[in-house]
């Protein structure tokens, strides 16, 4: 077993860059592990810019200056967030505390439907079924509002940590995009000067990466924005935060538009019932699901992620445990970046093959 794993070492880690690219991405994920709620502002902003540099280098070739251009795309970038802030997030928060308020009514509905289904389907459901159904639904629903309520509590005593971190990932994204090349220039003056696996993986990835993020960001704003406008003109209650709810669920691929359903469908249920609104809502979202899917993510996606659906699913399922929010938004970059590694890493195959022979022919005699 040593001489496996010894020649496993050799086989994978024999080279020096391969070793401390193994280094950076452990003490990287590391830090993110165990100081990822300290640093983060930084890496919001980091992100942030990340997202913004796109439309600054479009900026800079049609012949503007990089520093007009920085301040160009910050306006942009502190409008939006002032409006996301302002006007959007106490729109959502509104429209939750309202949700919040009227699951009793709907549960009292639902309660009313359930009650039937003993009478309807008598040899599949029982009314004990029914009870312990309708039960367990007024417990969920009682720890919902728990947690909403501690929720909105909780966020009085962290104002002061909240408003420092509105002012500072601002102030820091304006220096990252306004003095990106300094960093990385600085950064990559601690790296080897012949690094050729490091710029493979940094080649091989940078356009995927950049169209993916920038991509998925737009595919969020576009569908969320879309299904907001068609839901106000149905006349959907909590139209906001069902538009918030669909434009995220772009994130999980495969998962999330089938998730996201359930909710559409609820309150459209519990609004109109079954209903002629309740099938054009339905056909609704069904046409905007489309055109997402054979529309808008071709033209967006202009590279492709050449990753299996099962590996997809494993690496939303991983990450997402690890980072949550984020971990789910960069599970496909992240996987990406893990093939482009194994891709691109250096392996001594000869003479390991040569080492493995001998230990096996030495074993036999």
């Amino acid at each position: 077993m040593l001489k496996v794993f010894k020649g496993w070492l050799a086989r994978y880690f024999s080279d020096e860059e391969a070793i401390l690219l193994t280094l950076l991405l452990v003490i990287g994920f590391a830090i993110i592990l165990t100081m990822g709620s300290i640093l983060a502002p930084v890496l919001a902003s980091v992100v942030l810019a990340f997202l913004l540099q796109g439309l600054v280098a479009f900026l800079e070739r049609k012949s503007i200056k990089h520093i007009w251009s920085v301040n160009i795309v910050f306006l942009i970038f502190l409008t939006l967030f002032i409006v996301i802030l302002f006007v959007l997030l106490p729109l959502v928060w509104d429209q939750v505390t309202n949700l919040v308020n009227e699951l009793p009514r709907m549960l009292q509905k639902g309660r009313k439907l359930l009650l039937l289904l003993p009478q309807q389907y008598p040899d599949f459901i029982s009314p004990e079924q029914v009870n312990l159904w309708i039960s367990e639904a007024s417990q969920q629903l009682g720890e919902l509002g728990q947690k909403v309520l501690s929720f909105s509590l909780t966020l009085l005593p962290n104002f002061v940590g909240l408003l420092i971190y509105l002012i500072l990932v601002p102030i820091l994204v304006f220096f990252f995009l306004k003095d990106r090349e300094l960093l990385l220039n600085w950064f990559t003056s601690l790296l080897p000067s012949n690094r050729p696996l490091m710029k493979q993986v940094s080649d091989e990835m940078n356009d995927q990466i950049a169209n993916y993020v920038r991509g998925k960001v737009i595919e969020i704003f576009i569908v969320g924005a879309v299904t907001y406008v068609v839901f106000a003109f149905l006349g959907v209650n909590y139209a906001a935060l069902l538009g918030l709810l669909v434009g995220l669920s772009v994130i999980v691929p495969y998962i999330g538009a089938a998730v996201v359903t359930i909710p559409v469908a609820l309150i459209g249920f519990f609004q109109w019932g079954w209903g002629n609104d309740f099938i054009i809502l339905m056909v609704a979202y069904g046409i905007i699901q489309a055109l997402d899917g054979n529309v808008l993510v071709p033209l967006l996606f202009s590279e492709a992620v050449n990753l299996h659906p099962v590996a997809i699913i494993v690496a939303v399922l991983m990450f997402g445990g690890l980072w949550g929010f984020w971990g789910v938004f960069f599970a496909i970059p992240l996987a990406t970046l893990l093939k482009a590694l194994m891709s691109a890493w250096p392996r001594h195959q000869d003479q390991n093959n040569g080492d493995i022979q001998t230990d096996s022919e030495t074993d036999t005699v």
